[in-house]
């Protein structure tokens, strides 16, 4: 049983999408559709956290910082 203070760690499952060992695109790509998914279905859409859970596994912290940073002056360089 996990209580209130710990915290169930996973890893994101397997995308045929993304087959090599280079996760680089799947990362991006889980940062991408979830703030899409956010966009189109609103921010209380809960089924977009499951593209949050996968970047957040598949991604350095540093880079969703700087894309976050992007995001919020408006220069993030992808289609969402």
């Amino acid at each position: 049983m996990v209580s209130d203070t710990q915290m169930k760690l996973e890893t994101a499952p397997f995308d045929p999408r993304f087959p090599n060992q280079n996760q680089t695109r799947y990362c991006y790509q889980s940062y991408v559709d979830f703030h899409r998914c956010r966009k189109i279905k609103g921010e209380q859409y809960d089924p977009c956290n499951y593209f949050k859970k996968v970047y957040r596994s598949m991604c350095p912290n540093a880079w969703v910082e700087k894309w976050d940073t992007q995001i919020d002056e408006g220069r993030f360089p992808g289609r969402i």
